[in-house]
């Protein structure tokens, strides 16, 4: 896993919504199950949203919102290994903690806090290993995009590798907007 530490600077940090925080990100290639994304990293920007006391959760919905990420949900992370192959999903943890593994049974675990944000490429495998009672999320997709279920099941594949690559970049990082490490290492550009 690469780690990089990242400054706010956009209109966000101005409202305190964004701070800056450490950004983990890491290739995963098929595992012969799971496809995972051989071109696009997944990211973790840890401990880089400062959410206020009450409603924390709405302000996420805001910032996704307004960097093109919509089709918002609240809830928390499947206990199953599953993927989408036909969106990007972006998490914002908004209380709690848990252990989230990417990649499948042989990828990779680390445990996620409230502020941290998760950015998974479409066909990379996610899963809940553990949380505390209070965890929860806010998902988002970006902008026309909507997630199928995929379970890594017999029958899949080769269709689900087939819609993977189809689908587009998101035309802006859901915390920074226009640049980003998302924007550096999923070479989208302004």
């Amino acid at each position: 896993m690469n780690k990089d530490t990242v400054s706010a600077n956009n209109d966000h940090q101005q409202q305190g919504m964004v701070q800056s925080g450490s950004t983990i990100t890491q290739l995963l290639k098929d595992d012969r199950t799971f496809p995972n994304n051989g071109k696009l990293p997944f990211l973790v920007y840890q401990g880089v949203l400062a959410l206020p006391q009450s409603n924390p959760a709405a302000v996420i919905e805001i910032l996704f919102e307004s960097n093109g990420w919509d089709g918002c949900w609240r809830n928390g992370i499947y206990d199953f290994h599953h993927y989408h192959s036909t969106a990007h999903e972006v998490l914002g943890v908004y209380s709690g903690s848990a252990e989230v593994q990417l990649g499948g049974d042989g990828g990779v675990s680390l445990t996620v806090y409230r502020g941290d944000v998760i950015i998974i490429p479409a066909g990379v495998a996610h899963k809940n290993l553990g949380a505390g009672r209070d965890f929860r999320i806010v998902g988002a997709y970006p902008l026309g995009q909507g997630p199928d279920m995929c379970y890594g099941k017999a029958g899949e594949r080769p269709q689900a590798d087939e819609r993977i690559v189809k689908v587009p970049l998101p035309q802006m990082d859901p915390v920074y907007g226009n640049g980003g490490p998302m924007a550096d290492h999923w070479n989208i550009s302004d």
